[in-house]
This record gives C-alpha cells, sequence and structure tokens, in this order.
C-alpha cells in the first residue's frame, strides 16, 4: 500500500504540492484538506455576465527567472497556454509606474535624465543616491529592516519614497519594520558580494544557465516564447482563478479532496503520525500520514493550534509570522479615461497611510473588460487597495468593517488621483484577512529555528507557501516542487 501525504490548505500553495506528488514515477497516496468551502487560496476571479473580469488577488505574474519557468511549464502541461495573456516589455503597463505625491502623479524615473536633473518626485538628481551607494562600505549587520538599508545606501528620499511605496506594493507593508534579508535577498547579498548594490546586481558572480531553470525540450513552449517576446508579467483569459480551477481538475481523479475540513490536530501513535481534520457535525477523521505538508498561513493559528504540545517551540514560531490584511475594491467605469497610461500607482505610506496604490487593469489586460454596455463606450477597470500594515489604525477589525467605507475611501481616491468621479458600472469590495505574510526583522532566523526544530524531532512536517521564503505566486509553487522533492527523495 502507497504511502499517505496529508496536504493541509487547499490554495495554490496546496494545490501545486498535490500536483507534483501525483506526477511523481511512484506516486503516494495524497488527501488534500481545505478548511474553506473553495480551493484556490487567494487566486480568486469574478467574472461578470458581460465578460469583465475581476481579479481579488494575485492579477498577474511574472515569468522571469527559475521559478516562473516552472510556472509556465505548469501552465503548458495544464493545458492553459491557449489562455495566457502576455504582456511583453515595451508595454506601457510595464514601462510606466507612477507614485501619488503632494496631489500629483509623477512617472517612477527610467533613463539617464534623472541622474542629472532633479526630476519629482525626487528633490535632487539621482547621480548621487548612485555614488552613495559606490562608496557607502557594506553593512556587517545579519539582517535591517528594509527602509533602513535603503537610506544607508542611497539615502533618506530614496527609503521614503521608492522603497516605501514598494514594500507597500509587493507586501502591503511598512519598511520600517521588513527585512531586507528576506524581503529582498537579491539587494542583500549585492551588497554583501560586491560592497555595493549597483555592482553586485550588475555583476553576479557567475555565468549561465541558474539551477532550476528549464533547458532545451523543457523549455519549449511558453517558457521560451516568454524569453523570445520578453514578457515581463502574463494572466489568463478567465483571470488567475483559471489556474488553481485547472489544478483541481487534474488532481482530483487520484487525489482525496476535501473542503470544509480544517486541520483539527496532528498526533503520533504507535510509531505513525496521524492528521485528524475536523468534518461536518463535529465529527473528525484520522488520516495516516508519511508526510504532512503545510501551507497554512501560520497567522490563522490552525496550524499552531494542531501540534501536539512537544511541539510548542515550533508552535510558537509560528504564531510569531504576522500577516497583513488588505481591503481589494475592483471598480469599473463607462467610457471613463485615464490621465496616465501605465501599470498603476503606489502612495506612499507619508501621502496616505490608508491608501496602498492604484492599479490600472485594463491597461494591462484590456481583454478582461468584457463587452461595453454602451457601444463606443468602452469600459475602463480600477483596482484601489487599502490598509495593508495600517489596516487596524485605518479602518478598525478587518473582521468587522463596513464594506461601504472602503467603497467611499476607493471612489474618493479614484477622484481625486484620476479625475473619475461618475458612479462606477461594477463594484466589488473584498476584505482579505491577513493574506500577506509580513517578513519583519530576523525572520530569517525564525526560519533557521523552525527547520532545526523539525530535524531534531523528525516531525513529518513540510512548510510551503507564502509564510516562509517568499509571497508571490511564483514563490508558492516553487516551495511546493521544492518541498515534494525532499518527501519524494528520502526514505519513508
Amino acid at each position: 500500500m502507497p504511502p499517505t501525504v496529508a496536504v493541509v490548505g487547499g490554495g495554490i500553495s496546496g494545490l501545486a504540492a498535490c500536483f507534483h506528488l501525483l506526477r511523481a514515477p511512484r506516486p503516494p497516496k495524497v488527501v488534500l484538506l481545505e478548511a474553506s468551502g473553495r480551493f484556490g487560496g487567494w487566486l480568486q476571479s469574478t467574472r461578470t455576465p458581460e465578460g469583465a473580469v475581476f481579479e481579488h488577488g494575485p492579477r498577474g505574474v511574472r515569468p522571469a527567472g527559475p521559478a516562473g519557468a516552472q510556472t509556465l511549464l505548469m501552465v503548458s502541461e495544464l493545458g492553459l497556454a491557449g489562455d495566457v495573456l502576455a504582456v511583453p516589455k515595451g508595454h506601457p503597463a510595464s514601462q510606466n509606474r507612477f507614485l501619488y505625491l503632494g496631489g500629483a502623479l509623477h512617472p517612477l524615473p527610467s533613463g539617464l535624465r534623472p541622474l542629472f536633473r532633479a526630476v519629482p518626485p525626487f528633490s535632487r538628481p539621482l547621480l548621487g543616491a548612485v555614488l552613495r551607494d559606490l562608496l557607502t562600505p557594506a553593512g556587517t549587520g545579519p539582517d535591517e529592516s528594509a527602509h533602513a538599508f535603503a537610506r544607508r545606501r542611497f539615502g533618506p528620499e530614496v527609503a521614503e519614497l521608492a522603497v516605501d511605496s514598494l514594500c507597500r506594493g509587493v507586501f502591503a507593508g511598512d519598511s520600517r519594520a521588513l527585512s531586507v534579508r528576506s524581503c529582498f535577498p537579491a539587494l542583500f547579498q549585492a551588497e554583501r558580494r560586491r560592497g555595493s548594490v549597483l555592482l553586485g546586481l550588475a555583476l553576479p558572480l557567475s555565468h549561465g544557465v541558474p539551477t532550476g531553470v528549464p533547458t532545451g525540450e523543457d523549455q519549449a513552449g511558453l517558457a521560451r516564447r516568454a524569453r523570445a517576446e520578453r514578457w515581463s508579467q502574463w494572466s489568463l483569459r478567465g483571470g488567475m482563478e483559471s489556474l488553481p480551477r485547472a489544478l483541481v481538475a487534474f488532481v482530483s481523479p487520484r487525489c482525496e479532496l476535501r473542503c470544509h475540513a480544517p486541520l483539527a490536530h496532528l498526533c503520533h501513535r504507535r510509531g505513525r503520525w496521524q492528521v485528524r481534520p475536523r468534518l461536518g457535525r463535529g465529527g473528525s477523521r484520522r488520516v495516516p500520514a508519511v508526510s504532512l505538508m503545510s501551507p497554512l498561513s501560520p497567522l490563522s493559528p490552525a496550524l499552531a493550534r494542531a501540534l501536539p504540545a512537544e511541539a510548542e517551540p515550533l508552535a510558537r514560531e509560528l504564531r510569531a509570522i504576522p500577516a497583513a490584511s488588505v481591503a481589494v475594491v475592483n471598480l469599473q467605469y463607462e467610457g471613463a479615461a485615464l490621465p496616465v497610461t501605465g501599470f498603476g500607482h503606489l502612495v506612499p505610506s507619508s501621502e496616505d497611510p490608508a491608501l496602498l496604490g492604484i492599479v490600472y487593469d485594463s491597461v494591462a489586460f484590456p481583454e478582461h473588460d468584457g463587452t461595453p454596455a454602451t457601444p463606443g463606450r468602452p469600459p475602463l477597470r480600477l483596482t484601489v487597495m487599502l490598509g495593508g500594515a495600517w489596516f487596524q489604525q485605518s479602518f478598525g477589525d478587518p473582521a468587522t468593517v463596513a464594506p461601504e467605507l472602503l467603497l467611499r475611501r476607493a471612489r474618493a481616491a479614484v477622484s481625486d488621483h484620476l479625475g473619475l468621479a461618475g458612479t462606477p458600472t461594477h463594484a466589488i469590495v473584498r476584505v482579505q484577512q491577513d493574506c500577506i505574510p509580513q517578513y519583519t526583522l530576523g525572520h530569517w532566523e525564525r526560519l533557521e529555528r523552525i527547520q532545526r526544530f523539525l530535524k531534531e524531532q523528525q516531525l513529518p512536517l513540510s512548510l510551503i507557501g507564502a509564510s516562509y521564503s517568499g509571497v508571490s505566486v511564483n514563490d508558492c509553487i516553487a516551495s511546493a516542487e521544492a518541498a515534494v522533492g525532499r518527501i519524494l527523495g528520502s526514505p519513508h
């Protein structure tokens, strides 16, 4: 009888784990337990009768790097290649990004001009920031906040405008609390290698194809096409939720899928580990498992609560990883025009802590706009992001905040920033509670302690997903694939 692997959490990480487990030459028995009533996690899309697609989570995936190539390989194997919508690097959505500061939109600097002339929102030429990085000695501490790192290497304006906004856009987090070592490892390692971030990024130590990048026949199809056409990001015609739906269709014939089955307890009996999900009407069921893979967010302390008493040190570490909540407000206007064209704009915390930014969805993916309700008046889709690390202080408890309050705040931002004062034809408000883990200072040390505990106690637990080593879709899929390789490559 094949061994059993229990996967706890049916988001993109858990589904990717099932996909790779079942594609093994001698696949184990796989049981996927999901606490909610749907699979897909934060990949959530709504399609209107007119054909418009609204994303309530990630709205695009970058194809770059080993993880990006592996995700495209999975997309191909799931039969989704024909549904890919690609945005090339020359597209306005790839080239143009803005900051909203002082009541105005400012394009992020590009080209040589900002090096020698002050271009708003920066008050001085950026050549000074470049020279500062080249001349500043490398840091010696084991970790540093993203803000402190940027201030030390590039100066206060780059830290308070560019890096502050970047952290809000990627992590919905505070650059003064986030770890540069864990959130931006490429920048941290570049400084350590060359004594300068810019030199470290420009002069990598080795060349050639990075480990894990599909080559030869494996890179046929989407990955090769993405390189040839220089994609900057991609989505799917039916929305990003098409990816978990395709994964469910792939794994369901050979995998036991259970919704409404939150993890109740993990215990060790008679030399074997058992996973006990809580089923309907208070019932439960024991699942003997040789390995447990958990993409659960530790902040929803489900995993920490389910661990046995002897694993309290691990539970304590898991509970200590915070996460940010984000209000995602999707808006569609009829016949409206943007004052600028690009991916969207971010808002520094000094300008408005509550408002993270606005994405101009119709620019990157006009295929998702749907059929115009009135001929000649094309729809315009936008997404307003609110809250993040500032949610509680701005709107109160994410579990009880009134959607009407968030909608009013989003519409006011669209009116003030973009001059769109009309009534939207569609408006959807979703509060995504604890959706983005926050890699705060010392996160790397916490991960080391977790892995050391798992090894010393011989717990058959693989922690995958966004809470540990990357929050992007590519990172989540890559963590699942790597964990499957470790499980199947070791004796049970």
